[in-house]
């Protein structure tokens, strides 16, 4: 018997997944792998991936219990994409169609950061390594975070 890799692939529930997968498309660079629509056109099941990183999209629901963002106001989930350039990347979404929740900038946590949400009510955390920081140096910089500002950023 074969040895089973544990992963975890985001599912996300979209009120219109159809337009959904096209917005990723456009927006991210998704390649749609498998797109199954019902007789009624509600997508069932779609597998897209961003440069290799799976993820599924399915259409509300309700009558099952599936909802997306849109209907819930808001998602408490977010997505970290983590990319080579990641100005190139969110820049893009941002033209497509994505409203910019975090303005890009270059964290204590060594990383250049945003987060957009797209159309759908998804949250998207786009991300470029910069440099390594210790632990030590993430705990000193937290210090000087407050919840309303990125004081600890550089």
């Amino acid at each position: 018997m074969s040895e089973v890799q544990t992963t975890i692939t985001p599912h996300l529930t979209c009120r219109g997944a159809a337009q959904a997968v096209e917005f990723y498309k456009k927006a991210f660079g998704a390649e749609a792998e498998v797109v199954r629509p019902l007789p009624d056109g509600r997508i069932i099941h779609a597998a897209l991936n961003i440069g290799g990183a799976p993820f599924y999209l399915v259409d509300e629901f309700p009558e099952h219990g599936g909802k997306g963002p849109l209907t819930l106001g808001g998602s408490p989930v977010a997505l970290t994409l983590r990319v080579a350039d990641c100005d190139a990347v969110f820049n893009r979404a941002v033209e497509a169609g994505c409203t910019v929740t975090m303005p890009l900038a270059d964290t204590f946590w060594g990383d250049r950061y945003g987060m957009v949400t797209d159309p759908f009510g998804h949250l998207w955390g786009i991300a470029t390594t910069q440099r390594q920081v210790s632990e030590d140096e993430i705990h000193q910089a937290m210090a000087g975070f407050s919840e309303g500002g990125r004081e600890g950023n550089e």
